[in-house]
């Protein structure tokens, strides 16, 4: 017999016995060898899954906060541990706002709540306050079993829902809340799937969805995954990236030519802008969704980190309260927290929280369904968030220490955000807005005519080539603008303030260095010949 007319020999044998086939003579094979012989001509198996058969929704997302600039510092990094020579001894990665990794120290009442809860018996510790085991009993008690490890309800644990409701209403100080509108999420990236429930239609009738420019990358790879139409409206640079209700109109309108806008998105504090919206934008930005009968997904994440001292964090909700009931009643409004940025940075733990107003009650019980699926979000993470919005009271014995760790972290960004603002701009061809919020510097850069030809000759954007030669020539990792969308004919990186003071001011002055001898260098060649 050929090898082909053996392994079919040998399947029949196994069909009908059931048993070894040795007894016949015959070599065993297995599946995996019957299957590559059993192919014509020697060919092995083509995979189904290749760049070709891929859902090209996929192959459109792109996030560049984890792009390939944060790629190649990944194998610098990786170099320099293997001895390799660069002309800097480590690379300093200001791309993402991850705190912790950055040498901030955990919130201590926070680990220790969220340590009891993981490990019970600590409840008979002495060395744990109080206050921090009163909260993991409730937060235990609401669990199945007692335990972490169960799942939660979809919505996530009741208590944490309604702690979350209870600091709603003393943050906007009185306006209601009602806990079974508050979704507990795995992250703030998790509530913003709701974009899922508002996509559909086709051609001109397809879902737009307005967002800012510069935005969070997170919106546009959501609205690339769900084939809807994403809506650029242009904040206002020159206006220390206001949101100008002028330019909303005006995206509107040009939108309506070829989709169908239903969502209006706001990042506010702003990332990568880091700007304050004030109360008289967000009252612009109601009236324009109530008017134009939009959905709004209001991000406010950053809503802890406000560091200018004339400003102030308006939640869109307290906004949408004030204007009255005709707008309270009837707007459609998502807003999300995390456990990611504010004080805590708990990146980890992805927990976060999503409260949703005026959505249809048939509606909801489909949302219900849908986070049904995933089951539930991290019960440790749930655990962090309820921390976040239940901390220690000023007569309870962790006040003071977390009063003093809260005051330190906000403190310490408020003080970064100046120097890293007044720092660049003292850079010839750098100009920087204020950094009122979040934890984030978007300052523009001037790349010269010359620069911009060779990373066109490259096939790059002019910024994401700045941007790897600094990385390549300082070790410091940024993310170019291009990733978050800019005006035509402008160049920015986005940076986080999150580095130590100290090592925030060896990459400013790194970076100053670098820029000025980008500047020279392009500036000295000869002029390309027509």
């Amino acid at each position: 017999c050929t090898a082909r007319e053996t392994a079919c020999l040998v399947q029949s044998i196994r069909l009908k016995t059931q048993g070894p086939v040795e007894q016949y003579g015959l070599k065993r094979f297995s599946t995996a060898e019957a299957t590559v012989i059993l192919r014509e001509d020697g060919k092995m198996r083509e995979k189904t899954l290749t760049m070709d058969t891929l859902n090209p929704q996929v192959k459109a997302v792109e996030y560049a906060v984890r792009g390939p600039i944060v790629t190649k510092a990944g194998d610098i990094e990786r170099g320099l541990q293997q001895g390799q020579k660069h002309p800097f001894t480590e690379v300093i990665k200001a791309n993402i706002g991850d705190s912790h990794a950055m040498g901030q120290k955990p919130i201590t009442f926070l680990r220790q709540v969220v340590a009891l809860c993981s490990f019970p018996e600590l409840l008979n510790s002495p060395s744990f306050p109080e206050d921090a085991k009163q909260r993991a009993r409730r937060i235990l008690q609401g669990c199945g079993g007692q335990s972490l490890g169960s799942y939660s309800a979809s919505q996530g644990v009741d208590c944490i829902r309604q702690d979350v409701a209870v600091y709603i209403e003393q943050r906007d100080k009185g306006v209601p809340a009602d806990w079974d509108n508050i979704y507990l999420t795995t992250g703030a990236s998790d509530g913003i799937s709701i974009l899922k429930m508002l996509v559909s239609g086709q051609g001109r009738s397809r879902s737009g969805v307005m967002i800012p420019i510069p935005q969070y990358p997170l919106y546009s790879a959501a609205i690339s995954e769900l084939e809807a139409v994403q809506i650029n409206y242009y904040l206002d640079e020159d206006n220390c990236w206001a949101l100008d209700i002028n330019e909303l109109h005006r995206a509107y309108q040009a939108a309506k030519e070829h989709c169908h806008p239903r969502v209006i998105c706001i990042i506010n504090p702003g990332n990568p802008t880091g700007q304050v919206q004030s109360r008289k934008c967000i009252e612009d930005v109601l009236h324009f969704a109530y008017e134009e009968n939009l959905f709004v997904m209001s991000d406010e994440v950053y809503q802890d980190n406000v560091y200018s001292p004339d400003l102030q964090f308006h939640s869109f909700k307290k906004v949408l309260y004030e204007m009255g009931p005709e707008y309270f009643n009837t707007v459609e409004l998502a807003s999300f927290h995390s456990t990611s940025k504010g004080y805590s940075g708990e990146c980890g733990f992805r927990g976060g929280y999503m409260e949703v107003l005026n959505l249809d009650l048939e509606v909801k019980a489909q949302l219900v369904k849908l986070l049904s699926v995933r089951l539930c979000p991290p019960v440790s993470g749930q655990a962090a968030m309820d921390v976040i919005v239940n901390p220690p009271l000023p007569h309870e014995p962790s006040y003071l220490q977390f009063h003093k760790e809260k005051s330190a972290v906000l403190g310490a960004l408020a003080e970064k955000a100046q120097v890293t603002e007044q720092t660049l701009n003292t850079v010839p061809g750098i100009k920087c807005n204020p950094v009122q919020g979040a934890m984030y510097a978007f300052p523009r850069i001037f790349i010269p005519p010359r620069a911009v030809e060779e990373a066109k000759s490259l096939g790059m954007s002019p910024d994401m080539m700045y941007c790897l030669r600094l990385l390549e020539e300082t070790g410091i990792c940024l993310v170019p603008g291009s990733g978050f969308g800019q005006r035509e004919g402008t160049y920015h990186f986005r940076m986080t303030i999150l580095p130590t003071t100290e090592k925030l001011k060896v990459l400013l002055e790194k970076l100053r260095d670098f820029h000025i001898k980008f500047l020279k260098e392009y500036a000295s060649l000869e002029e390309p010949k027509r």
